[in-house]
């Protein structure tokens, strides 16, 4: 597409702007109206009496109606109106007839008879070309009038006459052809305008950050979600070096950057991380290299990252599912195989320890060894609960019941910690899912006593349950009709970092005497329901949400 050049663009403004247009108007009209003035001064006594009139009429008549004219359009900034504009051109034409008029020789005409023509030029400009035919009818018919009754009806007349029809008509049609000229310019601004507004609309609403440097650094472009993920105001940095300013932040972003614009080679999906003053998170970065037009515009690098901590979180779950599916085969095997022979034990050791010769000594001994026997009977008990752990039927399950159910349960447990608050923030409105009931029960009673445990006297538990926000849901991880969020948060001390990774295997816990099979349970129990288990900690608490699929609504209701 050929584009057009500055001085063609100011061309048409010149002669497509009517208010330009309009100004130049009158400076002619004064000017005109002053020289006539002028020229009838000098030879006052020696020129007709009626014609110094017409040109003294001419001249304050001008001045006064192009001063009221500018006040209008200049002063008060009013719109230019067809009324106006017609106006305008009849008065033209009546200043350019007294010029005639004053300068009429007989049987000659007049040698100023073709201002006519710039007037119709101006006509066939700004009005449509029925208006600037009739401006020049009009002006035809004055100039006639005008002629027979100063020298009669000439052949000089005659053919000033045929010179001006021919002139008008050839006006209008350039006029027309200009005028469409300039509104198929207007109407491609308007249509680049709307695409790039509509570019802009697309930068900005993208999640991925995107931004653009020239090959010594200086920042070409960066949209709204580029400035959000690396926490800095980039657009009021545009213009300026920017690879120092990224690399604070993120050097394996600047590293790319420098990258591809020295050696002018792409990089796809390297990972690195951003770390703010609020987080720090795992980021995936592309890179273009384009080359410029070798003249107006120059090399330049361009860059697209995004967040993929959702994914990574989302690849870390699916590994940990992967591993615990493993254990749990694993150790169904074995609890089984060491349960009976377990059983067996104990009860030739308690039936030793019952033989009346058994010294007190052997007695307790015995005894101790039932004790543990048991212990480890509850244990493999438990350890063949998380191996079993499946959704056994399917049925409509309101999970906020559940959450009240478990948390009024939790708070009369006496594993709970004496002093701490249990706060429940459940609404009235069910929140429906296809699940087992027994076992949604288990993980959430499981969660809240666990959170209630570690935490301490005055510390509050919160059990939140509402659908999920968009926030809330991982990206990755399908919800065709929405999810159902269950939160468990506490005040304690967080989760030590060197467990973080092992939290939902079997046997992992921090606490004294615990089995570490409770979140074990928990998060088998979530992914059994095609849930998602979440764990975010710090210093100041836990919070474990737990998204649940939402039922599928019927026959267009809602759940």
């Amino acid at each position: 597409m050929r584009h057009s050049s500055p001085q063609v663009d100011n061309l048409y403004l010149v002669v497509l702007d009517p208010r330009r247009l309009i100004r130049w108007m009158y400076i002619s009209r004064l000017s005109i109206a002053s020289s006539i003035f002028v020229a009838a001064f000098f030879t006052w006594f020696q020129a007709e009496p009626s014609k110094t009139f017409v040109a003294t009429a001419c001249f304050v008549g001008a001045i006064f109606f192009t001063g009221a004219s500018f006040l209008w359009t200049e002063v008060n900034r009013k719109p230019l109106t067809k009324g106006f504009l017609y106006g305008q051109l009849i008065v033209d034409l009546l200043v350019v007839t007294s010029v005639v008029h004053v300068t009429s020789a007989p049987n000659a005409g007049s040698q100023f008879a073709a201002l006519y023509i710039l007037v119709n030029a101006a006509a066939a400009l700004m009005l449509p070309i029925g208006g600037a035919l009739l401006i020049a009818a009009l002006g035809i018919v004055i100039y006639v009038f005008d002629a027979i009754s100063v020298s009669g009806f000439s052949t000089a007349t005659t053919l000033q006459l045929l010179v001006f029809s021919i002139v008008a008509v050839s006006t209008v049609y350039i006029s027309a052809r200009l005028q469409q000229a300039g509104q198929g310019r207007e109407q491609l601004v308007a249509e680049l305008t709307r695409v790039r507004l509509r570019e802009k609309d697309i930068l900005a609403n993208i999640k991925s950050g995107i931004l653009t440097v020239d090959n010594s650094g200086l920042l070409l472009f960066a949209n709204p979600s580029a400035s959000e993920l690396l926490g800095i105001d980039l657009e009021s940095l545009i213009g300026g070096p920017i690879i120092r300013v990224i690399r604070a932040v993120s050097p394996v972003l600047a590293d790319s950057l420098d990258l591809s614009g020295r050696d002018h080679t792409n990089s796809s999906r390297a990972e690195g991380e951003i770390t703010r003053a609020d987080r720090k998170f795992s980021f995936g970065v592309t890179t273009t290299s384009a080359s410029g037009d070798g003249a107006n515009v120059g090399p330049s690098t361009t860059a697209i990252f995004q967040d993929i901590s959702d994914q990574k979180r989302l690849e870390q779950l699916n590994l940990r599912a992967q591993r615990l599916e493993a254990v749990a085969e694993l150790s169904a095997s074995l609890a089984h195989e060491i349960k009976n022979p377990l059983a067996s034990i104990r009860s030739a050791v308690e039936q030793l320890s019952a033989r009346p010769v058994a010294t007190n000594d052997e007695r307790t001994l015995g005894n101790l060894i039932v004790r543990e026997s048991d212990r480890l009977s509850r244990l493999l008990s438990e350890f063949l609960d998380f191996a079993r752990v499946r959704v056994t039927r399917r049925e409509p399950v309101d999970v906020a019941a559940v959450v009240r159910g478990a948390a009024a349960l939790v708070s009369s447990h006496p594993a709970c910690a004496d002093g701490v608050t249990l706060e429940l923030e459940v609404g009235r409105t069910p929140l429906m899912i296809f699940g087992d009931d027994d076992l949604l029960h288990r993980a959430v009673f499981n969660l809240a006593l666990n959170a209630a445990q570690v935490s301490r006297p005055t510390q509050r538990v919160r059990l939140v349950a509402a659908i999920a926000t968009a926030e809330q849901l991982p990206r990755g991880v399908p919800f065709p009709h929405g999810a159902v969020a269950v939160q468990v948060i506490d005040e304690g001390p967080g989760i030590p970092a060197q467990v973080q990774d092992r939290l939902f295997e079997p046997f992992t816990t921090t606490k004294t005497g615990g089995t570490g099979l409770g979140l074990a349970i928990a998060h088998r129990a979530i992914e059994a329901h095609r849930g998602v288990m979440l764990v975010d900690t710090n210093e100041r608490g836990t919070r474990f949400t737990a998204l649940l699929p939402r039922a599928e609504p019927l026959d267009g209701a809602t759940t």
